[in-house]
């Protein structure tokens, strides 16, 4: 593949997930529309790289600065919030409410596009935020500045990657939602984001947690989006594009969690 196309990918998948002030490419003919899911599906998790190199940066400046490991670790969270624009927590925020509080699929769905936040969204937003700090404050304090660095980094390739297996793994489940818009990844594309998001945590975890915490790392997004499709075809027979960012919420935190089952004996 050529490099200026994987550039323009890149920047579209940006784009897309952040609000990262990606300039336009000369070659890019619509640098601002809709990308085409299967074209840049590869350059997701590198986009997710990116975003969270955003987070790691912040949180070696904040160290350098002297702060406590919990002040950094929350600088770190805040940075990759501001980011994306809170895009993944609001699909999370979205998804609480309307799987926690909907009676049927119709009233899930509605709820699900209601852009008042509920109970069952404000909880899942403060727990994950909440998960997402603790999980890095403990790395930092465990394996240290630059491996926590690292995990961060890594967290952002692989999370991005189970959501966009979620959209391809269920169908839409309305035809004019954001899951809809995007359009499906298709079953190649899929597997070449799927082997991109690996091989990101490969490089990055085998030569600083090892072989143990790679696997874990690996396994533990798999199982959160094995969850989120459960539920998501049982209660709203389909995806959308709310679940899909609740999906990669949930796949950092197990991630996170799963490479902090090894840091200590590293």
């Amino acid at each position: 593949m050529q490099t200026n196309r994987i550039v323009e990918d890149l920047s579209l998948a940006l784009r897309f997930l952040s609000r990262l002030p990606v300039p336009p490419l000369r070659s890019e003919e619509a640098p601002f529309a809709a990308p085409p899911l299967p074209r840049i599906a590869y350059a997701i998790p590198l986009a997710g790289a990116v975003i969270g190199l955003v987070g790691a940066i912040v949180l070696v400046l904040a160290h350098a600065l002297g702060f406590p490991s919990f002040l950094s670790a929350a600088l770190a969270v805040t940075a990759l919030v501001l980011t994306t624009g809170a895009f993944h927590e609001d699909g999370l925020a979205d998804t609480a409410d309307g799987f926690g509080g909907g009676r049927d699929r119709a009233s899930r769905l509605d709820i699900m596009r209601d852009s008042r936040i509920g109970t069952y969204g404000t909880v899942s937003l403060v727990l994950s935020l909440l998960l997402r700090v603790a999980a890095i404050q403990t790395l930092l304090d465990w394996a240290g500045l630059w491996r926590c660095a690292v995990v961060l980094v890594a967290a952002g390739a692989i999370s991005r990657a189970a959501g966009i297996l979620l959209l391809q793994s269920l169908p839409s489940a309305r035809p004019d939602g954001a899951g809809a818009s995007a359009g499906s990844p298709g079953p190649d594309a899929t597997a070449h984001c799927l082997m991109m998001g690996a091989l990101v945590v490969a490089v990055l975890l085998i030569p600083t947690f090892g072989v143990g915490a790679t696997f874990a790392g690996l396994i533990a997004p798999a199982a959160a989006w094995f969850v989120m499709e459960r539920l998501s075809r049982r209660l709203i027979a389909g995806q959308t594009g709310d679940v899909a960012g609740a999906t990669q919420q949930v796949a950092e935190i197990v991630f996170l969690l799963g490479v902090l089952i090894f840091a200590s004996g590293h």
